[in-house]
This record gives C-alpha cells, structure tokens and sequence, in this order.
C-alpha cells in the first residue's frame, strides 16, 4: 500500500465489484497454483499444506459432485463443519457452481440448525460425519426436509447421502460469474436481540475483507498468519477463511478444539507472526500456565472490547500488545486501532481505533441524528454516503428489521452499540444500546465497570446489568465469576465495590455483587446480558 489507503480501497473495489467477477477465480483461480493457501494443523501438532492448485482441482470436482444433486446458482448450500480442508474444499465448490453458502456452527444443537435451513430455503447440506446426527428427523428436524444431507467422509449414516459417492460429470462445471452483487454467503445474526436475521454477503463484500487483511491485520507475504475464530461466525469466516483466499496469503487452519496449551503449542512450533482471535482466547491464555516464548509481530481482537489487564498482560507475555477492532456481521471490520504502517497511530487507553480507509464512522447523539460532540455518549453510527467499502443493503426478507437499522434518512447506519469519540477521532465502546444503564441521569457503560470488576485478582471475569431501583431509576448490580480456588463472598463483594469507587466512579459501583459459575453467552463468546437482567427480574418475583 503507498502514502494514499483510498488509492487502494479504489483498487480493490476495481477487482471485486464488477459485473463479470466470479468467486472462485478471485478466491483461488487466480493465485498461483504451487502457493500455499492453508497449512491445516491437527491437535497432535501435525500439519499438511494445502496449495491453490490442489484446491481448485478438487473443489471442481465438488462443484460438479453438487451439480449431480441438481445444485446450480443462487442455491443455497449450508456447511456443518469444523475447520479442515473439506470446509475449504466444500465453500470453493458451493461459490464455483455460484451458488450461496450458509455457515452452520458446529456447536448449534437441532432447533438452531432447523431455523437457519428454513430461513435460508437451503437445498443442501454438508456436513462432517459427527455433527449428521443433528441432521436426523425428529423434533425440528423434519421427516422429509426439502434439503439433502451429504456427508463427507466413509461414515454410511441413514437418511444421507456420502459424498464420495455422487456422480460426477465427466464434463466438469464452468466457473459460474455472478457479478459484484451476485451473493456468495448467507450469514444469521447470532440473535441476542431477537430471533438471527439472514445477512445477505454479496462477492464485492471481498473487497472489505482483503482491505482488513491489509490495513488493520497487516498480514504480509513473510507472515505466519493465524486467525483462530471459527468460520461458523463472522469473524472466522470473513477473515479466517475469506480475508486470506481473496489476498492469497497463507493461513493456519486449525483442525481440533481449543485449549490454552494447544494454542500456545502452535504459536510456537509454527512460528506464528501475525494471530487474530476473539478476547475469549486471549483471557483463557492469560488464565492458563504460561507458555513458551513467542514471536509474534502482531496480535488482534475483536468480537468484545478488550479489557486492561489483558492488553497489558499480552505486551509481557505475547511481546507484543493485542489491539482491539471493531466491526459487525453486517459490515465486517469498520473501525481499529490498524497495524499497517501508514495507519499506526498511538491509541488512548481503551480506545478501538478509528474508522478504517473506505469507511466513515461516527458518533450520534441520543435524542437526534447529529454528530455528537466530541467525547459526549451517543449511538455508533456508519455514513452510508461517504463509506465506499458498505456492501450491507438490508436483512434477508425483512425489511422492516432493516429499516430499524437506519436513520428516517437513510444516511445512517445504526450500529445498535453506544459509545464515544474523541477529539482526534478515537472511538470509544461503552455498550449495546439496550445494556447502557442510565442511573440517576447518568448513562453507564457496563464494559466500563466490568473492566475494573476484573483488575482483581480473584475474578475471572464480570458482568454488570441495571435493575430497576425506585429512588435512582437504575442500579449496578454485578455478576462474577471467581477464579479457581476462590470462593464468593461478603468481604470480596465489599472489595469489588471499593475497587470501582477508586478506579472508575464513586457513584458506578455495583450495589450487588452476584458470585456464579459461568456468564450466559452466545456460541462466538458475547456476553448475553439480558439473560442475566431477566434471571434477576424473575428472581425479584
């Protein structure tokens, strides 16, 4: 990238967003065939290369399997898949054909899975051969259900279909080009608000996800690059998966469950320079037993806003500072504190950045679609005007969901996300719109509270809600999980709250503090708040 970002903005959306683009010639065709896309690593640390050419020739081979079963363009095909190389395989056939991929995570039980075949009206599912059972009539799964079930592998599993046997046309199936607006992803919100809506991702989507790569990642050819999020969700698919075929960079992909040790194991032994992942991972890391020194030159994260000690605990541990990014299902990554070195700038404390090249973001205040002033509280908002890289036009098949999304006048986008910017253009989260917690006129972030609740020693980590109090409006009241060996009690509730009078506000303090086990969460790692305010509505009675 030169002196000018927007110069490379313009050049991407030259290659992506064109009438005659086809998905699998940008995502692989294109590349050369001897590169290396993915090293695919196993949990025995294990690893095999996976090259452009191996995968064209054999997600033609799936595309003209996929043809045999009747699928053709604007079809949609769903994947239920752990991360290996028949995922990969399995979405390069599914766009080759132009057809439309909808990502299933593996973690989803039957009724989650039912919900999205029938949004979506797939005709076809993928699935490894230890996640059909959920695919088996019964309950939400119907007897006869308008998509067939493949499944890769020998496994022979009654009601579907091995791919291994599907006949495949000798004539093989041409590319399919679908164009900048034809669709490559059908993608649900994970429905903390209400039930997931369909996020229709359109190809010219490419050209934000490889400016990501670039500008806020800065992967570069010489990394060791390692996003660590699932594909079944935003991130992982958009920049585990997506991000690195478009760019063609090589990408760890790893095949087997997470744990601390693990991860550390394959930081270290293949040399990892450039790693992603959501806070989550970077709080069990920091739990765990310290790992081997690693050589990271870059570290990212997004999904929830960082807390403190984390930041501060990565410098030592990983030698380098993890950064926080900010983004939605609905727009990829829009705002960060970029890596690229025509970006990098010296962030405040808690700052996420600021708005990336091709978008412009902003702050509204509450009660009026202006920009707020600087470092007011207000809504986080997208200019859908002035943001070259928006390719979000609106839920699938509902359009009322999607006009709530917008100002009266269109030139908004509203995040749903509260926050702040400062004077140099430093955006700072505060909360969802529905966790903000108004309290004697005051508005209350709970990240704000939740960041100091964990500074202690002996919390894991901490969720804060407002309920409802008859003098002040609202009032804090805190859930915490303890770490291991500590038990809850009257004289660390008392500790807790003297520690958010000092270090964030006398008048923010929890006035209970709840000790539990685990905090409601949804399957990519976001805490679920409203779980928590409706266990305490019913407990109150």
């Amino acid at each position: 990238m030169g002196a000018d970002p927007n110069a490379r903005v313009r050049e991407l959306l030259d290659s992506y967003d064109r009438p005659d683009v086809c998905a699998a010639e940008l995502l692989c065709d294109r590349h050369p065939a001897e590169s290396v896309a993915f090293t695919v690593v196993e949990g025995d640390l294990s690893a095999v290369d996976l090259t452009y050419g191996e995968l064209r020739a054999r997600s033609e081979r799936f595309a003209a399997a996929l043809a045999g079963l009747g699928v053709g363009p604007g079809d949609r095909v769903a994947t239920l898949m752990t991360k290996s190389t028949d995922l990969v395989v399995a979405l390069l056939g599914i766009w080759r054909l132009g057809a439309v991929h909808v990502p299933l995570f593996t973690a989803f039980a039957p009724p989650a899975i039912a919900f999205r075949l029938r949004a979506s009206a797939a005709v076809a599912v993928i699935a490894d051969p230890d996640q059909a059972g959920k695919l088996a009539p019964g309950g939400d799964i119907p007897a006869d259900p308008p998509w067939r079930t493949v499944v890769t592998g020998d496994a022979d599993i009654a009601g579907t279909v091995r791919l291994a046997d599907l006949p495949i046309s000798g004539a093989g199936v041409p590319p399919a080009a679908v164009g900048g607006d034809g669709l490559l992803v059908q993608l649900f919100t994970s429905g903390t608000t209400g039930s997931p809506k369909g996020v229709p991702i359109p190809v010219r989507a490419l050209a934000s996800f490889h400016a990501y790569q670039e500008f806020a990642l800065d992967v570069r050819p010489e990394d060791v690059f390692w996003n660590a999020a699932d594909p079944g969700w935003a991130y992982g698919l958009y920049y585990a998966i997506l991000g690195p075929l478009a760019s063609g960079t090589r990408s760890l992909l790893l095949h087997a469950g997470f744990s601390p040790e693990l991860t550390w194991q394959v930081l270290r032994r293949f040399g990892v320079t450039n790693f992603a992942a959501a806070p989550t991972v970077y709080r069990a890391l920091r739990a765990g037993p310290p790992g081997q020194p690693v050589r990271l030159r870059r570290a990212s994260s997004a999904g929830e806003p960082l807390t403190p000690e984390v930041v501060a605990w990565s410098a030592d541990a990983l030698g380098v500072a993890v950064r926080d990014h900010y983004g939605q299902t609905e727009h990829g990554m829009v705002i960060c504190n970029a890596w690229h070195d025509d970006l990098n700038a010296t962030a405040p404390d808690g700052a996420m950045g600021r708005s990336l090249p091709g978008w412009e973001c902003t702050v509204l205040a509450d009660d009026a679609d202006i920009e707020a002033p600087p470092g007011q509280l207000g809504r986080i908002a997208v200019d859908t005007q002035h943001s070259a890289l928006l390719w979000f036009l609106g839920y699938q098949d509902e359009p009322e969901r999607s006009a709530q999304r917008y100002s009266d006048d269109g030139r908004w986008y509203l995040t749903g996300d509260a926050g702040a910017r400062d004077s140099d253009g430093f955006f700072h989260f505060s909360a969802r719109d529905d966790d903000v917690i108004i309290m004697a006129g005051y508005r209350i972030g709970p990240f704000e509270v939740e960041s100091v609740l964990v500074l202690h020693e002996e919390v894991a980590e901490a969720a804060v809600v407002g309920m409802p109090d008859e003098i002040r409006g609202e009032v804090l009241e805190a859930f915490v999980v303890p770490r291991d060996g500590v038990t809850g009690n009257s004289a660390l509730e008392e500790q807790l709250q003297a520690l958010v009078k000092k270090k964030f506000a006398a008048h923010a303090y929890p006035r209970r503090v709840h000790f539990v086990s685990a905090l409601p969460k949804t399957p990519s790692g976001k805490i679920q708040r409203f779980l928590l305010r409706d266990r305490r509505r019913a407990a109150a009675g």
